[in-house]
């Protein structure tokens, strides 16, 4: 088992490996059609039939392939292998877009609460429901008085076992 300071040291490590960048070369997709874009102007696969010293290289994409471009005066050697799903009608949606969407969200759900508490602050009930206020009961305290809306219990109707009749006929 590692210590957390190893952990820590690796994580960054890590992390600083695969945020590095290995060259200015670009891959776009959109909707179909693959943009590759080498850090100079340079020559592509022999395959390519538009080979004339292009920084870029546009395609309708296929299936997944690999390209290379060289360029520069070393013929440094830039490779592409582009593999993905494509779809004529669709859209890609920026994470700096989705971001927004969200605050934007956010912003107006606040702005609606902000408005609903102060309306609703104007016209706020008188408070809480108060108890009626009975006349006083004459001869002190003494049991409540049961009201005349409800009819008391038969004892004849009422079950002297642990569970209603009811479930022990059903179970």
């Amino acid at each position: 088992m590692l210590s957390m300071g190893v952990q820590a040291v690796l994580v960054v490590v890590l992390l600083g490996v695969a945020s590095t960048v290995a060259g200015k070369g670009n891959v776009e997709i959109w909707r179909n059609q693959v943009t590759l874009t080498c850090p100079e102007a340079g020559k592509w696969n022999e395959e390519i039939e538009d080979n004339n010293g292009n920084q870029t290289y546009t395609f309708i994409y296929t299936s997944k392939a690999q390209y290379t471009c060289e360029y520069g005066p070393n013929k440094n050697i830039y490779k592409f292998y582009v593999k993905g799903n494509v779809c004529e009608n669709c859209f890609e949606l920026d994470g700096n877009t989705l971001f927004m969407v969200i605050v934007g969200d956010l912003l107006l759900t606040i702005i609606v609460m902000v408005i609903v508490y102060t309306c609703s602050k104007k016209k706020s009930s008188a408070g809480p429901p108060q108890p009626s206020k009975a006349p006083p009961r004459s001869g002190g305290r003494g049991p409540p008085v049961p009201s005349p809306d409800y009819e008391a219990l038969n004892p004849q109707t009422r079950a002297q076992e642990t569970y209603s009749t009811v479930v022990n006929r059903m179970g």
